[in-house]
């Protein structure tokens, strides 16, 4: 199961590079977003799938699961997500003043 997690996180990875190579402002910003959707799943893939009692204090348990990494992953996709709705916002305005979504465009000087 954690081959298939991983294969599917490459590919993640791939679609996230080349929608960030892209000269359109929406598909670099659903490039960033797609991958920090894979960071977040390689790293629920590595921290795997502890089984144990709580980790309550005063108790004798041999073995207890910690939520700690969950709740970063957690954080980090509220995150992302707020990030990925600021740029939207940012793109959204960008679109409106300058009239256009080419990065090339909104460069403001020409290639040699």
């Amino acid at each position: 199961m954690e081959t298939l997690i991983t294969i599917l996180v490459g590919v993640l990875v791939t679609v996230a590079v080349y929608l960030l190579l892209s000269r359109n402002l929406i598909r670099v910003i659903l490039g960033t977003a797609i991958l920090s959707h894979a960071v977040h799943l390689l790293l629920m893939t590595m921290g795997g799938l502890k089984k144990g009692n709580v980790p309550i204090l005063g108790e004798n348990a041999e073995s207890y699961t910690d939520a700690l990494p969950q709740a970063l992953i957690l954080t980090a996709i509220v995150i992302s997500f707020a990030v990925t709705a600021f740029l939207l916002v940012l793109a959204y305005r960008t679109y409106k003043e300058t009239g256009t979504d080419d990065l090339d465009a909104l460069r403001g000087v020409k290639d040699e």
